[in-house]
């Protein structure tokens, strides 16, 4: 049987690298992408085939996908990973800022899936794995832009799911809790870019002074844990409709179910202690 073919988002780094070569090791082809290509040729030298893709330039992802259609016949899988984290306080962040974070988190996916969708349908078989985060599930003082954009992810792909289940077709979120990636640095540069209104003190000190966002923090995951629940989301015939990946994200998925003055009031604590 000819091997099923995935096209992978944001592999420059991180996830999606790690993801890539998750695939590669269950000899899947696999199209992994970035923005720049020379951040990805190692992945080519490793048997990835390679492709530029900005998720919000349609022009990219119509090339890309008829590519991927016209080489291999089908896409069997979408892992719509790239995307960044816009942190800082609501009144700090521009609008031009947020526009740019739904650009990419929102908007990406959705261009992506809207792609190969009809090819999908087509073959009678796919699945669309859309990498969330445990903010997509309950949010926490300034984190609202980036927790906003996953939120939104997580309720079309909610809707997703459903709509595309008579075709045999499979939409699952992936929701990592901190992993060890460069996510917290391009956190670090889109909080020092804030003109601050001087407010917020207390909450950019929590930033400041914590690693649970990435690095070596509490509960911090490799990629790779995440690699691995993405493929196994993609070759399984039933998959589940969430995987939260790590233990901050088990206990993430039930924080949403605090009453909301509970939650206020664990907010006000840490800023307190902080």
């Amino acid at each position: 049987m000819k091997p099923e073919t995935v096209l992978i988002t944001g592999c420059s780094s991180g996830i999606g690298r790690a993801t890539a070569r998750a695939f590669l090791a269950e000899d899947w082809v696999v199209y992994a992408t970035a923005r720049n290509p020379a951040d990805i040729e190692q992945l080519g030298e490793e048997g990835c085939e390679l492709a530029t893709l900005d998720v919000t330039d349609q022009a990219d992802i119509d090339r890309v996908v008829d590519r991927i259609v016209d080489e291999q016949g089908a896409i069997h899988c979408l892992v719509n990973n790239a995307g960044y984290g816009q942190f800082g306080p609501i009144e700090d962040v521009p609008i031009e800022a947020v526009e740019k974070q739904f650009a990419v988190n929102v908007y990406g996916p959705h261009r992506l899936t809207r792609a190969v969708l009809p090819h999908m349908r087509e073959e009678g078989d796919g699945t669309i794995v859309n990498v969330s985060s445990v903010v997509g599930r309950v949010s926490f003082p300034g984190n609202g832009v980036y927790a906003g954009s996953k939120f939104a992810l997580e309720a079309m792909t909610d809707a997703l799911r459903a709509e595309v289940e008579p075709y045999d077709i499979n939409a699952v979120l992936v929701e990592p809790g901190p992993v060890a990636t460069k996510f917290t640095e391009r956190v670090e540069d889109e909080l020092a870019d804030l003109d601050r209104s001087g407010a917020y003190e207390s909450i950019y000190k929590l930033f400041e002074d914590n690693q649970a966002l990435g690095g070596e923090g509490p509960g911090t995951v490799p990629p790779q844990r995440v690699a691995d629940d993405i493929v196994n989301a993609a070759s399984a015939t039933k998959p589940a409709a969430r995987y939260p990946v790590g233990i901050v994200a088990e206990i993430g998925a039930f924080a949403r179910f605090l009453p909301d003055g509970i939650r206020d009031s664990l907010f006000g604590l840490a800023r307190k202690l902080g």
